[in-house]
C-alpha cells in the first residue's frame, strides 16, 4: 500500500456472463438509450407497498458509482469510477429514495463517463443487483429487493464517447496524500489490522470449517477455497506495507465522493483508495462485535475492489443479511462478504 469495433449484437450476448435472473419482487427496471451513450433508467415499484430504498452507493446515486454493466464482444468493459463503502449507523434520510407503490422514478446517466468506449461500435448495457430498503420512518436497513433490467444495445460513436470521458475526468483533481498526525497513526493501525485479518482469513479459507465457507461464500469447494484464499493473500500483501504495493492510500476526498454515510471509496481504474473523515471519526481500529464495522475490515473491503486483488463489486448492498441474500457467484465477488468473513474468523462468530 502506497501512502501517496462494431460487431453483431449476438456476439455481445455471448460475451455476457451468466447471471442470476431472480424475479424482482415488485421492482421493474427498464433501460432506454437517450443518444450516443446516455441512458435513462425507469424504476417502477409494482409491489403492494411503498419502498424506501438506499440511494447512496447504488445506481440511484448521482456520484460516480457504477450505474450499469457494459459489455462488448470481448466481454465486460471495465468500470472506471468509484466503489463506495457506507457506515450503516451514519445514514440519514438523504441517503434514501422513496418509490411509492405503483409509481416510477427515473435516473439518467452517461455510460461513457465511467467506461472506455473510445473504440466505438456495438455495446450491450444492463443494470442488475439489489437495493436495500428501510422502514419509512427509519434508516435501519431491514431487507433488500433484487433487480435485473432489460439489456439494451448501443451503437456508440467512439470519438464522442472519448470526449465525454475526457470532459468528465477533468472534473476530478488528484491532490497529494495528507495522511498526517492522528490520521497517519490511524492509517498505520488500520493497515496492520487489515493484514492480520487477511492472514487469518486466508488460513480459514484454505483449510477451515466447511460450514463457515458455505455460510459466507455458499460453497466449500476446492475451487472456491482457492479463489478466496488467493484474494486474502493479496490483501495481506497489499496491507502489509506502507511503502510498496499496487495502490495509493489517501486520507482526503480526492475524488469528491465522500457524501452522506460514505466511509471510504476505491477508484480501481486509478489504483487508489480514499478514506473519508467519517472513517476516522466513526470507527475504531477493531470491533468486538460480530458483523460490526471497524477500520480494519473497512480496509479489507476497499482493498478487494482493487483490480489487482479481486475487482469486487458491492451489488448495491452491505452487511451480513445482504450477503446472505446473494448467490455463490455474487458472494465470491462481493467486497463486504470478504470483510465480514474476516470479522467472523477473527471473533469466532
Amino acid at each position: 500500500m502506497k501512502l501517496l469495433a462494431g460487431l453483431a449484437f449476438a456476439s455481445l450476448a455471448a460475451a455476457v456472463p451468466v447471471m442470476d435472473k431472480r424475479a424482482s419482487i415488485g421492482l421493474d427496471v427498464e433501460l432506454k438509450m437517450q443518444g450516443n451513450s446516455k441512458v435513462k433508467a425507469v424504476i417502477t415499484n409494482n409491489g403492494k407497498n411503498s419502498l424506501k430504498v438506499l440511494k447512496s452507493g447504488t445506481f440511484l446515486d448521482t456520484s460516480a458509482v457504477e450505474k450499469a454493466q457494459v459489455f462488448s464482444a470481448n466481454g465486460i468493459v471495465p468500470f472506471d469510477g468509484v466503489r463506495v463503502n457506507l457506515h450503516m449507523e451514519s445514514l440519514t434520510d438523504a441517503a434514501f429514495q422513496r418509490i411509492p407503490s405503483g409509481q416510477s422514478i427515473e435516473v439518467d446517466f452517461d455510460i461513457a463517463e465511467l467506461h472506455d468506449l473510445s473504440s466505438g461500435g456495438k455495446y450491450g448495457i444492463l443494470s442488475s443487483g439489489a437495493l436495500s430498503f428501510a422502514d419509512d420512518n427509519s434508516t435501519n436497513l431491514i431487507g433488500s429487493v433484487p433487480f435485473h433490467s432489460n439489456m439494451i444495445e448501443a451503437e456508440v460513436d467512439g470519438v464522442q464517447a472519448y470526449e465525454v470521458k475526457t470532459a468528465f475526468s477533468k472534473k476530478r483533481s488528484v491532490v497529494q496524500t495528507d495522511c498526517t498526525g492522528d490520521k497517519l497513526t490511524a492509517t498505520y493501525s488500520a493497515l496492520g489490522r487489515c493484514a492480520g485479518l487477511a492472514q487469518a482469513a486466508q488460513l480459514a479459507a484454505q483449510s477451515g470449517s466447511d460450514a463457515k465457507m458455505v455460510e459466507y461464500f455458499k460453497s466449500a469447494s476446492a475451487e472456491t477455497r482457492s479463489t478466496v484464499a488467493g484474494v486474502y493473500s493479496r490483501i495481506a500483501t497489499e496491507c502489509g506495507s506502507t511503502t510498496a504495493g499496487d495502490a495509493k492510500f489517501y486520507c482526503t476526498d480526492v475524488y469528491g465522493a465522500c457524501s452522506d454515510g460514505v466511509l471510504a471509496y476505491t477508484v480501481p481504474g486509478l489504483n487508489y483508495m480514499a478514506y473519508c473523515d467519517l472513517f476516522f471519526t466513526a470507527l475504531q481500529t477493531e470491533t468486538t462485535t460480530c458483523h460490526g464495522q471497524e477500520q480494519g475490515t473497512t480496509v479489507v473491503h476497499e482493498t478487494t475492489h482493487l483490480s489487482q486483488v479481486k475487482g469486487t463489486s458491492d451489488y448495491g448492498g452491505y452487511g451480513y443479511d445482504f450477503l446472505r441474500s446473494l448467490t455463490a457467484a455474487e458472494d465470491i465477488n462481493h467486497a463486504d462478504t470478504y470483510a465480514l468473513f474476516a470479522n467472523a474468523i477473527n471473533l469466532g462468530c
